[in-house]
């Protein structure tokens, strides 16, 4: 089982699809608020169709909550300026996967704090596009996480 944790998500289709990918894995999803919808919202349940009910979904209160239960666990931060493509790093099972929001990225405290562990996917050096879709961005770090591991559970 993996963790996948979105920080101050902001826009619901992205969330919904993440949180399909999540239900047909059998990855939690972690969100961490501000959210920047409601888990109510209509476009986050579409994205997400009838696959709410197949979801292990944990929302945090802030960060540093967030840090506090889970700060101990393997967490892998996913951004753009980290020093590793995500597939020269080896994740064990019940790893935990850590996004940022849409617009901003992660925090620089928290980059600082787990610097070994910052991973990015590597993509061409571009200011126009600065980086992938969360969704995508999710998707390809958990199903390389997941092969790693021999897909378990899947078929």
């Amino acid at each position: 089982m993996f963790h996948i944790v979105l920080v101050e998500p902001e826009i619901p289709a992205n969330t919904g699809n993440i949180a399909r990918t999540c239900a047909v894995t059998g990855s939690v999803l972690h969100l961490v608020k501000p959210l920047g919808f409601s888990i109510e919202d209509k476009y986050l349940k579409r994205a997400g169709l009838d696959y709410w009910h197949l979801l292990d979904i944990r929302v945090h209160e802030s960060l540093e909550a967030f840090i506090a239960l889970h700060g101990e666990e393997k967490l892998w931060l996913v951004e753009t300026p980290g020093s590793r493509h995500y597939d020269e790093v080896s994740f064990p099972e019940g790893s935990f996967f850590v996004f940022g929001k849409e617009t901003k990225g992660l925090p620089k405290s928290l980059l600082e704090q787990y610097p070994e562990q910052v991973v990015r996917i590597p993509m061409l050096p571009s200011r126009a596009a600065r980086s992938l879709n969360l969704s995508n961005s999710v998707a390809i770090v958990l199903f390389e996480a997941l092969r790693q591991c021999g897909f378990p559970g899947l078929e």
